[in-house]
């Protein structure tokens, strides 16, 4: 397994995609990796459980082209967590994120996620058990500003401050409240209110700290501004997946002044030989594909290649030729003078 490194994942979380259910599989990274070289990325969350007793290949296994790529990790027993940090590391991982900020119902009952808010000396115990078990990797945390009836203002300083004193340098905070009782997972993306300024209080507070914003950042042009007012990282999540060509693929010369930014009708090619693999491998189509619809978005024949793959890739016998028909559909980027 290709080891990433912890320099190169820290210059990569300038800029960072969010760790997405159902959404950042090995397929999606892969596709992301195309469209910028520097950006980081993250894995769907992952319980401690599962990366311990689970099929480890098909739960934490990733292409070497992927890095920089972190593993994100669910749950709140220190010792289990500590255990699966370890074996993220050794597959590879230059970065374990604990989850503390998914409000899914199924993370509640599991006592992990955004309730873990509540207990930040547990988190301190979780992260100290994490950096000790695995220090090949860098461990960080993802968080809530806070949840329910919490006073952000209270709760995040008082919980950055008992996690570093762990050892953690680096937290992603999404700047909303998560409201585990009354609202759903999907309203909890949207409803709360986001508080900007609170993240950026954190940073004047814990300068010492690598605090990264996330949380419904739509554009570059909104990262952008974050990193220029001093934050040390921006992660994006919904945006980047559903038009990556608009987030990742100037995302290069844009955050780090390398490079030139990709036309993703070249991301796409770049794919094939991919898909071929997969496909040659027992896969479907449609794994990889269905996240790649949103190449396109705005382009003339946007929705041709967006129909002809939705509808095509989960027949059977679906191959790279359907990929390139509806690439066909697409229009040439205008020539830039």
């Amino acid at each position: 397994m290709h080891v990433g490194d912890k320099p190169q994942v820290l210059d990569a979380s300038r800029l960072s995609v969010a760790p997405m259910m159902d959404w950042t599989d090995r397929h999606c990274r892969f596709f992301h990796r195309q469209l910028s070289s520097r950006v980081l990325l993250y894995t769907e969350m992952v319980t401690a459980d599962a990366v311990i007793h689970g099929d480890r290949e098909r739960l934490t296994g990733f292409h070497p082209a992927e890095q920089p790529v972190a593993l994100q990790l669910g749950g709140s027993e220190p010792a289990k967590l500590g255990q699966a940090a370890r074996i993220g590391a050794e597959r590879g991982y230059p970065e374990i994120n604990l989850n503390c900020g998914c409000p899914s119902d199924r993370v509640q009952s599991g006592a992990f996620g955004a309730v873990l808010m509540t207990s930040p000396d547990l988190v301190a115990d979780c992260a100290a058990e994490m950096i000790a078990a695995a220090p090949g990797a860098e461990i960080t945390v993802k968080c809530r500003i806070g949840v329910d009836e919490q006073e952000p203002r209270e709760v995040l300083p008082d919980f950055l401050a008992k996690v570093s004193a762990a050892g953690v340098t680096r937290f992603t905070i999404h700047a909303r409240k998560a409201w585990l009782q009354g609202l759903s997972p999907k309203e909890n993306r949207d409803v709360p209110p986001l508080d900007y300024a609170l993240v950026d209080e954190m940073k004047a507070a814990f300068p010492g700290l690598h605090l990264s914003l996330n949380g419904g950042i739509a554009s570059l042009a909104e990262a952008e501004a974050a990193l220029d007012r001093g934050l040390d990282g921006v992660m994006i999540g919904r945006a980047a997946y559903h038009n990556p060509a608009e987030i990742l693929a100037p995302a290069d010369p844009a955050i780090w002044g390398t490079g030139q930014a990709v036309d993703p009708s070249d991301a796409v090619r770049a794919m094939l030989p991919y898909i071929e693999a997969h496909l040659s491998a027992g896969g479907r189509l449609h794994q990889v594909t269905r996240h790649m619809l949103g190449a396109f978005q705005g382009r003339p024949g946007a929705r041709a290649w967006r129909r002809m793959l939705s509808e095509g890739a989960s027949r059977e016998g679906a191959g790279p030729e359907l990929v390139e028909a509806a690439l066909a559909r697409i229009a040439p980027e205008p020539a830039h003078a």
